[in-house]
């Protein structure tokens, strides 16, 4: 069989993530190269946009694995296991690189609420709409972040068969709308170049997943 022959058996929503792929490893390659022979910036403050992004995404990915490799040991479903892994060592990577920036920053891993980088003026994307509401709290923020509870992931956990599938791709679908958003504001407010490489690269990929997402969710006939 001819590439390009093998090419055309691959399922379009398979398309769609690869390129997703390469180009967030476009973009990891060019970040790292065009570093040599530059002038090394400020680094930024533990108030940065950079910062804030850096703790709370390692919060998000964090839960993003962990679903991950629940369904991956337990799904009888290809291209949903496919998945599982791509997200996993993906999102485990980009954790990793996270916690490198704030030791390389000489800044703490965990600082203030979630998302609070995102309400500076001029961000565009406050998590709250009314500024004089009390704070919320820590659960009500993990769920503006598109984040599972206690009790979804339990229930994912207990599902099995397609049941437990169809429940992956909804709670993972809407753990990826809410990373989108929070990659958005860092490109908007953020300075350092790596982190704004990363950053596009993450809103990138994971709309495009949320695209092939959806695409298995007709496929399985999910409901809900």
């Amino acid at each position: 069989m001819t590439p390009r022959a093998a090419a055309r058996t691959l399922p379009p929503w398979w398309a769609v993530l690869l390129v997703a792929i390469l180009a967030l490893a476009a973009a990891f390659a060019i970040g790292r190269f065009s570093t040599f022979g530059a002038a090394a910036p400020s680094a930024p403050g533990t108030d940065s946009p950079e910062a804030g992004f850096a703790r709370d995404m390692q919060v998000h990915h964090a839960q993003a694995v962990e679903m991950s490799m629940d369904i991956y040991r337990t799904t009888q479903n290809d291209a949903v296991r496919s998945l599982a892994y791509d997200i996993a060592t993906t999102q485990s990577a980009q954790r990793g690189e996270f916690y490198d920036w704030l030791v390389k920053w000489s800044l703490p891993q965990a600082g203030g609420p979630l998302m609070a980088w995102m309400t500076m003026p001029g961000s565009g994307h406050a998590h709250s709409g009314d500024t004089n509401a009390a704070p919320a709290s820590d659960a009500e923020l993990r769920a503006q972040m598109g984040m599972a509870t206690t009790a979804e992931l339990d229930a994912l956990r207990a599902a099995t068969g397609t049941d437990a599938d169809c429940r992956f791709l909804s709670l993972m679908i809407r753990h990826h709308r809410g990373a989108v958003p929070m990659a958005e504001a860092l490109s908007q407010q953020g300075t350092d170049p790596r982190a704004l490489q990363v950053a596009q690269g993450v809103a990138a990929t994971q709309s495009a997943e949320i695209d092939l997402m959806e695409s298995l969710q007709r496929t399985l006939a999910c409901t809900g």
